[in-house]
């Protein structure tokens, strides 16, 4: 999900057909400045999970320079054992942790999720690619816990053509269960909701189907949005609500390659595999009934999922939405750090949209966006001089600041300390997204 897709009461989508996501930023804090750690799924819920961006924590490739990886089925690499991650911090804290939809590090047995700290599951390891032939390749397996039970297209249907699929509302219903089943112990939960109707091929079910005003992508929308208002009223029913913590997030910014099915990333440049804005600036919602001070406000000052480990390690203290100290951002696609923010100013050190090898079959994941030295397709280096942008006065990242004026000189003064020093501080994780092996599927 994009920027843009949220609602007017959250980030002005004039559709405005979120109102549960609506109500619950009127009810918490919306994060207008909040950031992935990378503009692709796998890698981004790897930062997500284990608070280190993919380059340290391994979800990235050296099979070609500045190029974005997942982990598609025969993907042989995953999330390694030595990584720690959020739900066996919480683990260690008594929590009991369950995963409801997609998990996308690793899919082979000592990747998945009950091995990395989660106690439920109900879900698939991929994305819900397919059908496929289910000879050479097989469908995308369905998990509870540790037990196949289906796999996608098969036992758990999706109208690949019509858009519909049921999925959903089986996420829903599982977390709806998971969270009652545990509102009257002792045990603290962890629930991490992880449904991706929204990504391609998208779907909603029947209920929704040709609700939205933008389309069958809007469906998805807004069922999701339906899903996140169901979680709510459960806490607020069951009385656990002024005892729990909500964060809604997205793992990248909308796709937008896909004229019939794209998302909105607002005023943002680029969408989904980019590092410009519309890739990596996401919607951010935090939620905690009689913790939040002043709900319906907005925070700028937060650098995005990274950040989220560190503060539940902190015992979920949400001061941490009130950062006064801006910090950097660091801007990867694949082996290369491509940008770095800090306060309001972004500079980027390589720039690109997508390959023409792609352009030529349609994908373009800046349609319509032609912007010199910015969204070409091939790579430029601008290390020696990378451009600058002030994102208070230029969120779209079309005026670069002059390279002659005394303001380029002084913003990127403490930008190329912080790269410095970055660079010479990282240990790079070794690459698990390099290798695929049909034999793994």
């Amino acid at each position: 999900m994009g920027w843009g897709d949220l609602g007017g009461g959250v980030l002005g989508q004039p559709a405005k057909e979120t109102p549960n996501l609506d109500q619950m930023a009127a009810e918490g804090v919306t994060l207008t400045d909040f950031y992935t750690a990378n503009p692709l799924c796998s890698p981004s819920r790897a930062a997500l999970l284990t608070g280190r961006l993919p380059i340290r924590n391994g979800f990235y490739t050296t099979n070609d320079h500045a190029r974005n990886s997942y982990t598609p089925q025969e993907i042989v690499g995953g999330i390694a054992d030595f990584e720690l991650l959020l739900p066996e911090l919480l683990q260690k804290g008594g929590y009991h942790n369950k995963i409801v939809g997609k998990w996308h590090l690793g899919h082979q047995e000592q990747y998945l999720p009950l091995k990395h700290g989660f106690h439920e599951w109900f879900g698939a390891p991929n994305c819900h690619f397919g059908p496929y032939d289910d000879g050479k390749t097989p469908n995308i397996p369905v998990y509870r816990n540790a037990e196949m039970v289906g796999r996608y297209y098969e036992e758990f249907a999706i109208d690949k053509h019509k858009g519909v699929s049921n999925l959903t509302q089986m996420y829903i219903k599982e977390a709806v269960e998971f969270i009652e089943e545990h509102s009257n112990t002792t045990k603290p939960f962890f629930l991490y909701w992880a449904p991706d109707s929204t990504h391609g091929p998208v779907y909603a079910s029947m209920p929704f189907i040709g609700k939205s005003q933008r389309g069958r992508y809007g469906d998805a929308v807004m069922e999701l949005d339906h899903g996140v208002g169901a979680i709510l009223r459960t806490l607020e029913r069951l009385a656990i609500d002024k005892r729990t913590f909500v964060f809604f997030t997205s793992d990248n910014g909308a796709a937008v390659s896909d004229r019939a099915a794209s998302g909105s990333n607002g005023p943002f440049l680029c969408g989904k595999q980019t590092t410009f804005e519309g890739g990596m600036r996401e919607p951010a919602i935090a939620w905690w009934p009689g913790q939040i001070k002043n709900p319906g406000t907005r925070k700028r000052r937060l650098p995005g999922k990274l950040e989220v480990f560190t503060r539940v390690e902190l015992m979920l203290s949400v001061k941490f939405l009130c950062h006064a100290e801006w910090r950097p951002v660091f801007f990867y696609r694949g082996n290369e750090m491509m940008a770095v923010r800090y306060g309001f100013y972004k500079a980027h050190y390589w720039t690109w949209s997508n390959g023409w090898d792609e352009i030529k079959v349609g994908i373009d994941f800046c349609p319509g966006q032609v912007l010199a030295n910015m969204t070409q397709h091939e790579q430029q280096n601008h290390t020696a001089r990378p451009l600058l942008f002030h994102l208070g006065r230029d969120p779209g990242e079309k005026f670069p600041v002059r390279f002659s004026s005394p303001e380029y000189d002084a913003a990127m003064s403490p930008i190329r300390r912080i790269v410095v020093e970055h660079k010479r501080n990282l240990v790079a994780g070794t690459p698990q997204l390099n290798v695929c092996d049909v034999a793994v599927q």
